[in-house]
């Protein structure tokens, strides 16, 4: 990392910034998506790699916001940020941008009774709404 300079940190730093927005609106989404389409019985939703990446995200920042450890994406965004001179953030990634764009200030807790509702939710779904395994052919 001594051989990063101060511009390719910051360029690698928006990149993961870039990713984390990319995954949070997967989740969001993902799970917006299975409600509605179980709901309307869309094919898609039953996607069973889909499904299985959305869920094991899910439980990984649950169990990540239960162990009080921020996400590693978030600590790497900050470590590249703090190379580059650059102001940096001391709570999760969520918790920062959410609080930027409407302006809801909450404790720790808070978040990980979220992440962990967020998480049951898509394994209800999973039940709900089952994904299927694609069959040879398909």
């Amino acid at each position: 990392m001594d051989a990063l300079s101060p511009a390719s940190a910051s360029l690698l730093a928006d990149a993961i910034l870039a990713l984390h927005v990319g995954i949070v609106a997967f989740v969001v989404f993902g799970q917006i998506g299975i409600l509605i389409g179980a709901w309307r019985r869309w094919r898609w939703i039953r996607n069973f790699s889909f499904r299985a990446a959305h869920v094991a995200l899910l439980l990984f920042i649950a169990l990540q916001a239960w162990l009080g450890r921020l996400c590693p994406l978030t600590v790497w965004e900050q470590t590249l940020r703090a190379r580059a001179g650059q102001d940096a953030y001391a709570e999760s990634f969520v918790e920062h941008w959410l609080s930027r764009l409407i302006f809801f200030d909450a404790p720790g807790w808070a978040f990980v009774a979220a992440y962990t509702a967020f998480a049951a939710l898509a394994l209800a779904c999973w039940r709900w709404a089952p994904p299927q395994r694609a069959r040879p052919g398909e």
